[in-house]
């Protein structure tokens, strides 16, 4: 019998993913700012989280790595914290104790867990990441554009079980536009590529606020142009659009 795969949304990119009995935390982000808004309920106050056996963190904004939200919570600061060097220097300067730096590529192991970094791009260095355990294989991109060299994920590290991929192509009005997150349709074309058995969007209701929205940041919030590409590029694959809250088990 396969080892058991969950995931439940917190909110954002903010996922509690669950292989066996192994409970991983991906960028967390529990509060807000002036124009930094979820968009949606927060599932869990992380006193209610419960275990983590790691925290895999992409990149050092904000919105993914709210590590005051996690002490002042109380996460223990000897839980594992696994993400690239930008990371790791934040959170050792935070008073976390047990840090893995990698860098896209490398691996590291946490008990039965093995976190892989992936190669990613955003407006600050970041990495995505592939978790494996039990034979079960999830990929979490973060809020990362759409790199080619993902596509090299299936021959260097097997199938997918779970692809949990930002979709909103947030742009920076103050940079011309600049895209710094994939769009559904890219999402959609390396959701193609990797062929996981379930799909799971994030990253798309997160909002700057009244005027942040029409001042810094555009985005699209509706995760159902998600869906609809990945049914015209990869129709085999199952896409579910997961609220805060909601606990999805993997086939």
């Amino acid at each position: 019998m396969s080892t058991s795969l969950a995931v439940t949304r917190i909110a954002h990119a903010c996922q509690l993913i669950e292989l066996g009995d192994l409970r991983v935390l991906t960028d967390p982000w529990f509060t807000e700012t002036a124009t930094y808004h979820q968009g949606e309920q927060l599932a869990a106050p992380v006193s209610a989280l419960g275990r983590l056996d790691a925290v895999v963190i992409s990149h050092e904004h904000y919105d993914h790595c709210d590590l005051d939200a996690l002490l002042a919570g109380g996460l223990n600061p000897d839980t594992p914290v696994i993400g690239p060097g930008t990371v790791t220097a934040i959170a050792k300067d935070k008073g976390f104790t047990t840090l893995h730096t990698i860098e896209a590529w490398e691996s590291a192991q946490v008990g039965d867990l093995t976190v892989t970094a992936t190669p990613g791009e955003h407006g600050v260095h970041e990495v995505t990441f592939v978790l494996q355990a039990g034979g079960r294989t999830v990929f979490f991109g973060g809020d990362s554009l759409r790199v080619p060299e993902l596509d090299e994920i299936p021959d260097r590290l097997g199938p997918v079980d779970l692809t949990i991929l930002p979709t909103n192509g947030l742009c920076v009005r103050p940079a011309n536009l600049r895209q710094v997150v994939m769009d559904a349709e890219q999402a959609a074309e390396l959701t193609a590529v990797l062929r996981p058995a379930l799909a799971i969007p994030h990253h798309y209701a997160f909002h700057s606020g009244y005027l942040g929205d029409r001042m810094i940041t555009k985005a699209d919030r509706d995760p159902r142009h998600y869906a609809d590409a990945v049914a015209r590029l990869a129709p085999d694959v199952e896409v579910r659009i997961a609220l805060s809250g909601a606990r999805v088990v993997v086939p």
